[in-house]
């Protein structure tokens, strides 16, 4: 059987594993074997983070809605069920950013939800 000779390829694959890891300190961003290692854990945590970035946005808009509503004398969940049976469609981003933008129309929002 003929010999096989990997040099293009295991080399291109070794550059790309390197290009990606560039910026990283140190030999891991120099060494392959431990640039592979920090590849694939920075690969897995952007993974993991692309979902938990929308878990954390919601998390901040639900605290400001909350701390918007509190102020103007109802609590988040009694706010966010008054919206429900009042029919007005407005998600979680806009009302945090009318709380901290226009506090005036959030007032409204509320006493009309009421």
């Amino acid at each position: 059987m003929a010999r096989v000779k990997r040099g293009n390829v295991a080399r291109k694959r070794r550059n790309k594993i390197l290009r990606l890891a560039r910026g990283f300190q140190g030999s891991n961003g120099r060494l392959f074997r431990t640039a592979n290692q920090r590849v694939m854990k920075a690969l897995c945590n952007a993974y993991r983070d692309r979902r938990r970035r929308k878990r954390d946005f919601r998390r901040l808009w639900i605290a400001r809605i909350n701390a918007a509503a509190r102020i103007n004398g109802v609590s988040y969940s009694r706010f966010m069920g008054s919206l429900k049976k009042a029919d007005i469609r407005l998600n979680r981003k806009m009302l945090s950013q009318l709380s901290l933008i226009d506090p005036k129309s959030f007032e409204e929002i509320v006493s009309s939800a009421k």
